[in-house]
Formats: structure tokens, C-alpha cells, sequence
């Protein structure tokens, strides 16, 4: 007895596999982009986050143009750690103070914007400013003028009016300012700029209170921070911890500002190579 088979026409069959592998290779990479989304985000929630620095109230430290990633799990985490303004509960998890010394990023308390600043005094420390020099506790802090800072002129960098726009020995156009060494309580220092005296070296005793944080930036008089009551858009005044959002950890680019899309060669010309990769 002859048995008949019907086989399919081969076309079809290669048909049917070339559409289930299609649509592994579409699920595989849809897999993929979920995981990697799902990382990036954790990264960015738990890990690091970037920041760029849109002024120069943290000079010397911290110039105009460079771009940092801060550390988000040294102060505990909360609403102002998520991307994309996304709402927790009030309070931080996992909550930690500052060092008087941490350059920190928090929410502005008002307008909710992002700030970078230094902290000076926290929870309990009695903090004032007479003639420019910071007493903390009843002491003066401890500051010594030291050489010269020079930052080269650029579109990032104008020179300040407390600055003299100079030649430096290598022909360089640089603003030239006065700076000072400043050394906290247990012996953290760092260095401020000063022009001079303005409203913001004088400044009445207050006691900061519990869960907040009082801030200053390094180029003391180009710097809005708790010596001024609190506006959107301007001051921060004394800064609730839980606006915390990481610490300073390393400078990962910095530009002068002088790229252009256009002319990607600019991209490297205009960077400041001796900042990419400082620890902060």
C-alpha cells in the first residue's frame, strides 16, 4: 500500500521560522532594553547622578562649564534623589548629616532648582560673619591669605568686579582674584575667594536648627547662600537636610565654553583637560 505525504512548499517553512525568529529577536531586544533602563535608572536613583556647574559661586573649586557626578547614597536617599521630580514620602531613607566641609547638592527650599554649595555649619553651631571672617561656635575660623587664583579669561569666565584682568608669565588673558585658606573645625580646609567687603561679610549670630544645614560658596561675595533669607530663584537661607540630594564626587568634563556642534573639533580644544577626573 502506498502511503502519500504532503509535505509543505519549502518557501513556506523557511517563512514560518524567518517569523519566530523575528519575533525572539524583537522580544530578546526589547528584554534588553528594559534591563538597561532598569540599570541606568538604579545607577541614577542609588549611585551617581550628573550635575553641571552654571556659575561661578564655587570658585576655585568649581568653575563655570564643568560637569560633575555626585555621589547619591552618602546622605541617605528621598524624594529630591529620583529623576524627574518624582515624589516620595517626606524624610530621607537611610538618612546621614553632612561634614561641615561636604560640598553638597540639595533642592533650592523654594523653587526646588539644584544647588551646589559648602557646608559650614549644621544642627546646634552658632554661626556668624564679622568682617568677612566666619566665627563659628564663639572662634574665628582660621583663614590665611595665600598666593594668587588665576582662571584664564573665556566665554565661560568674565572677570568679576573684584578681579584684575592680567597677563600671566605663559601670555594668558586671566582674571586674577585674592585667595584664602580656610580651616574648619578638625582640620578640614579649603580655599575662598574674597573681594573685599560687601554686605555678605557681615552677618548676625544665629544658632542653626535641628535637621538643617547652613551653606556658603567659596567666592564669598559672588555667592547667594544662608546669609541671605531664602527667594526663588536667588538665596537659599538655612537648608532643611531633607533637600539633600548627594555630595561632590569627581569632575568628569569641564569646558570653557568655546565648542560648537557644528565643528566637533571644538568639542577638545575647548576642554579643560586638567580638570576631567578631579576628585572632589
Amino acid at each position: 500500500m502506498n502511503v502519500k505525504t504532503q509535505t509543505a512548499p519549502v518557501d513556506t517553512v523557511e517563512s514560518e521560522m524567518s517569523e519566530e525568529t523575528s519575533g525572539d529577536s524583537w522580544w530578546g531586544f526589547t528584554k534588553f532594553v528594559l534591563k538597561l533602563v532598569t540599570a541606568v535608572l538604579i545607577f541614577r536613583i542609588c549611585v551617581f547622578s550628573p550635575f553641571s556647574i552654571p556659575s561661578e559661586s564655587m570658585l576655585p573649586r568649581l568653575m563655570n562649564g564643568d560637569y560633575l557626578l555626585a555621589a547619591k547614597w552618602s546622605y541617605g536617599f528621598s524624594g529630591n534623589s529620583l529623576p524627574f521630580e518624582l515624589g516620595l514620602p517626606e524624610g530621607r531613607i537611610l538618612a546621614s548629616q553632612p561634614e561641615r566641609g561636604d560640598l553638597v547638592i540639595f533642592k533650592h527650599p523654594i523653587d526646588n532648582t539644584d544647588y551646589i554649595k559648602r557646608v559650614i555649619a549644621l544642627p546646634g553651631d552658632r554661626i556668624s560673619v564679622l568682617g568677612g571672617q566666619l566665627v563659628l561656635n564663639g572662634e574665628f575660623v582660621p583663614r590665611e591669605q595665600i598666593e594668587d587664583f588665576d582662571i584664564p579669561v573665556s566665554i565661560n569666565t568674565s572677570c568679576a568686579w573684584g578681579s584684575d584682568e592680567v597677563t600671566n608669565d605663559a601670555g594668558e588673558q586671566v582674571c586674577r582674584y585674592r585667595q584664602f585658606k580656610e580651616t574648619l573645625p578638625g582640620g578640614r580646609s579649603y580655599s575662598v575667594l574674597d573681594f573685599g567687603l560687601t554686605q555678605g561679610d557681615s552677618f548676625e549670630e544665629v544658632t542653626v536648627p535641628e535637621g538643617h544645614m547652613f551653606v556658603m560658596g567659596d567666592n564669598r561675595d559672588n555667592s547667594r547662600d544662608s546669609r541671605f533669607e531664602a527667594m526663588s530663584g536667588d538665596a537659599v537661607g538655612l537648608v532643611p537636610q531633607d533637600k539633600l540630594v548627594g555630595e561632590a564626587f569627581v569632575i568628569i568634563w569641564s569646558t570653557d565654553g568655546g565648542s560648537e556642534w557644528l565643528k566637533p573639533w571644538t568639542w577638545f580644544s575647548s576642554a579643560r583637560g586638567s580638570r576631567i577626573g578631579t576628585v572632589l
